[in-house]
């Protein structure tokens, strides 16, 4: 049994890795300032022998008593919409927050796991994106400030283990989808299920020929524990082959949901990427691979969102 805390822990991946590592009979601390997370992702595991709740900002400190055995940095604004509108805590999450959860880590000699992203790639020149290349980032545009935030965890990560040696790891996570992701979450997908799920148009940016690999949750989070029980320092990739462009993803979404919705172009989102898909070398070499085909993981997203809309509805 092993004492984990997971920093953005009430927030949608952060939630599902409590449920992994509670069903594994691991002890867990969530810590989570909700400022994008929710509480009633935890709502199953209040009061439950083992599990522990602490909201707090991270980059104000994480102090615990008693052991701990990994420290999984996920907190932080993830969306578009989120950090165009929190910029300054998105960076300072990425910064302080990243400090403190290392500073943790060292104190109780635990394993480090930084949730990177396939944001640091910016807008890629290389395709497929393998962990080896440095990426094509506006650092002073709107989206840089995740971006940015991100790449200085990872140097950061990186400072901490060679001059420390702290046992670290960083997993780079591509789009990943699923049930718990808020319904106004302003990623493509949640917001395409949003609008078709309420006979509202889908707002496709540009001309929708820019591409995503989507990876249901599940999946990337048992990505993300193979890589903290078997990867090195180095960054791997977790995310799923095969592109889709958001075109298509949104006439997909509209016969996955049976919704009379038509699809609308607006603006393009200012430093858009045109392509983004993993290399998926190193995580294969770790033995993981999504399995969860894209259809079959829509589906259960679908079900989901119709239930949190129509619990929605019940409270207004």
């Amino acid at each position: 049994m092993a004492r984990i805390v997971i920093t953005g822990g009430a927030g949608f991946i952060g939630s599902h890795l409590v449920d992994a590592f509670l069903a594994r009979g691991d002890r867990v601390v969530a810590v989570d300032n909700l400022l994008t997370g929710n509480r009633q992702n935890l709502a199953a595991h209040e009061g439950r022998s083992g599990f522990e709740f602490v909201q707090r900002d991270v980059c104000q400190g994480v102090f615990l008593t008693g052991p701990v055995d990994a420290v999984l940095h996920f907190a932080s604004p993830a969306s578009p919409r989120d950090y165009l509108e929190l910029p300054i805590q998105t960076l300072k999450v990425g910064a302080l927050g990243t400090h403190a959860a290392l500073g943790l880590a060292r104190a109780k000699g635990a394993r480090f796991l930084l949730a990177s992203t396939s944001e640091v790639y910016g807008d890629p020149e290389v395709h497929p994106q393998k962990e080896s290349y440095w990426g094509n980032v506006n650092p002073v545009g709107p989206r840089g400030v995740y971006d940015e935030a991100k790449r200085f965890a990872e140097a950061m990560t990186m400072a901490y283990h060679r001059v420390h040696g702290i046992d670290t790891r960083i997993v780079r996570i591509f789009n990943t989808y699923g049930p718990r992701m808020r319904l106004q979450d302003g990623r493509a997908l949640p917001e395409f299920l949003s609008q078709a799920l309420t006979g509202a148009p889908l707002t496709v940016h540009g001309d929708g020929a820019q591409t995503r690999s989507f990876c249901y949750v599940g999946d990337t989070v048992a990505g993300i524990l193979a890589v903290l029980e078997r990867a090195g320092a180095d960054p791997v990739n977790v995310g799923a082959p095969g592109e889709i462009s958001i075109l298509e993803l949104a006439r997909k979404v509209i016969a996955a949901t049976g919704s009379p919705s038509s699809v609308v172009h607006v603006a393009s989102m200012v430093d858009d990427p045109r392509r983004r898909e993993p290399d998926l070398t190193r995580a294969r070499a770790l033995g993981w691979g999504p399995t969860t085909k894209l259809d079959d993981g829509l589906a259960r997203t679908v079900a989901w969102f119709r239930e949190a809309l129509a619990a929605r509805a019940g409270r207004s």
